[in-house]
């Protein structure tokens, strides 16, 4: 590994899938891109070297309803003064990279051109055989085999160790599983809605997260905003009080649902 990039390790982000498109460059050539959108992108904790033993940021991404979380991890969150996030991930970084606890990354963390890899869980295929699932040539198409063309083949030994050894390819679930792509190229970037178009394929379904870090394999641009480039607080109160009328509202229904309830029991008690 370049010590240049071990040593500027910055923190990544969780970005959702939205899908593909395609762009055109300055000479009318289309790339194909995967749009991926930045959903309230926030630091939830930090670990420090000199208490947890190594230097990282706790992420978390979308927003999730406070019912829908359980106790311990309100008071996680309450403790951060953060929304509560659907999802948890940490990125190991230098201790130079960490941020601050509460902060918002925006899509600009990446600039145009940089190198980016890309962490995901790949669709799910399920049941398929040898040939599709480990790209087997399969047996003879001609003369001497008969109706197993597509068969795998031999797949254990004589009485000796008259066994399969674990791990043997064969047929089974196919995909669903953690997949990285690196070394793809950032095409451009969009702050105000939150996306960044990667060219290539990424892998996993539309709307699933993925998590986007510096390429490791290439060194980190100097153009790059370090240790990473941060929403600013007025957009943040934004979108904070835009968010509160729905949270009011929950709450109203929440209490007329109670009331409702008492005056159905205090009408049965009378009957």
């Amino acid at each position: 590994m370049n010590s240049t990039v071990a040593f500027q390790r910055r923190a990544g982000v969780i970005a959702k899938k939205m899908g593909m498109t395609r762009v055109f460059d300055d000479n009318g050539k289309h790339i194909p891109v995967t749009v991926l959108q930045l959903d309230q992108c926030q630091i939830t904790a930090l670990r420090t070297e000199e208490s947890h033993g190594y230097n990282a940021v706790q992420m978390g991404a979308c927003n999730a309803k406070v019912k829908n979380v359980n106790a311990a991890m309100r008071g996680h969150f309450s403790k951060a003064r953060v929304e509560p996030k659907k999802t948890l991930v940490e990125f190991r970084v230098s201790s130079d990279a960490l941020l601050d606890v509460g902060s918002h990354l925006a899509a600009d963390h990446f600039i145009d051109g940089q190198f980016v890899d890309i962490v995901g869980t790949s669709i799910g295929k399920g049941f398929a055989g040898g040939m599709k699932r480990h790209n087997f040539g399969g047996l003879r198409a001609s003369h001497g085999v008969s109706i197993s063309h597509r068969a795998i083949g031999s797949t254990g030994q004589c009485q000796d160790p008259g066994k399969v050894f674990k791990g043997k390819k064969m047929a089974g679930h196919m995909g669903a599983v953690r997949s990285t792509v690196q070394n793809l190229e950032v095409v451009s970037t969009d702050v105000e809605r939150g996306l960044i178009l990667v060219r290539g394929g990424v892998p996993g379904p539309e709307t699933g997260l993925v998590l986007v870090s510096d390429a490791i394999k290439k060194d980190f641009p100097k153009e790059a905003p370090f240790p990473g480039s941060l929403v600013s607080k007025e957009k943040n109160d934004e979108s904070d009080n835009a968010a509160k009328p729905e949270e009011e509202t929950l709450e109203q229904t929440m209490e007329e649902d109670s009331k409702g309830d008492h005056e159905t029991t205090e009408e049965i008690k009378k009957d």
